[in-house]
């Protein structure tokens, strides 16, 4: 390792790079923006932490042949020292680059140091350091270090992993009977004790005649799906993405949302299912109805 890393060094630096395009302003006011930098002097020069900016490759540049990182780190990829993780980076301003002028820069290996055991696995500290000119005239220098490593790894689980919790509902006066229902296999719908009104979610008061002593009728548990969305992400605790949720009018007028197990589609019947989660806990979801 340590002779591979001698032949790179001997090259020293590589070609110029030059930037895609000169130091600018609408380019200036991004980062200034993206750091949060509201200094009103950057108007006619650039600030000088963004040197490493104007050289960048782009999102599909390609590292050059002669790129002694990219030489190095191939070499340490074939060797198992595939991961990698930038450790510090020191900067060097020579003066404030204007907008207008072109930049390039070189880069050379400095050192490489080796093997390491680090807490991430063993590996070997790679520095480089490269130069900015303007045309002749050095106006920026870096030193770049990364650790090359090979993971360690992790030792074998002694036991299984406690499985998450799963999200539990708010349960209150409003909702209590509710949640007896499920327990009792029952999907029960609030129902006013003044006017008959159906509503869901139950709520202390009825929004139509506004008595304050509902009562519930226990559904028939069908309807069809009325809308859906599909949960990617986040992940939910006790919960296997990706999972459907699906709004479903009831035949008897109320929508309830709740997970649908099957293929969704807006108009599907479905029927009512009951999951014991404990011995305190029953959720109810949605299944494609067998008559359908």
């Amino acid at each position: 390792m340590e002779k591979a890393a001698a032949k790179i060094a001997e090259q020293g630096e590589c070609a110029p790079r030059l930037a895609r395009d000169p130091v600018n302003l609408p380019m200036i006011r991004n980062w200034l923006e993206a750091i949060g930098d509201e200094h009103p002097g950057y108007t006619e020069v650039a600030p000088p932490a963004m040197v490493q900016v104007w050289t960048m490759a782009g999102l599909h540049g390609q590292r050059t042949l002669d790129d002694p990182l990219g030489a190095m780190m191939r070499i340490l990829d074939e060797a198992g020292f595939t991961s990698v993780v930038a450790t510090n980076s020191d900067q060097t301003y020579h003066r404030y680059l204007e907008v207008g002028e072109q930049l390039a820069v070189t880069t050379r290996l400095e050192d490489v140091t080796g093997p390491k055991k680090t807490a991430l696995g063993e590996g070997w500290f790679v520095t480089t350091r490269s130069t900015w000119y303007v045309g002749d005239e050095p106006v920026a220098e870096m030193r770049f270090r990364v650790l090359k490593f090979r993971p360690a790894e992790k030792p074998a689980a002694t036991q299984e992993a406690p499985k998450a919790q799963a999200i539990r509902p708010s349960v209150n006066r409003d909702t209590e009977y509710f949640w007896e229902g499920t327990k009792q296999g029952e999907l029960r719908i609030q129902r006013c004790g003044g006017c008959g009104l159906l509503r869901h979610p139950p709520g202390p008061m009825c929004p139509e005649c506004g008595a304050t002593k509902p009562k519930y009728l226990v559904s028939d548990g069908r309807g069809i799906v009325y809308s859906y969305v599909v949960h990617h992400h986040p992940q939910v605790p006790g919960k296997q993405t990706p999972f459907v949720i699906a709004l479903v009018e009831l035949d008897e007028g109320v929508r309830m949302l709740g997970e649908l197990d099957g293929e969704p589609g807006v108009g599907l019947p479905v029927e009512v299912v009951f999951t014991e989660v404990d011995d305190d806990l029953t959720m109810f979801g949605w299944r494609p109805r067998a008559d359908r």
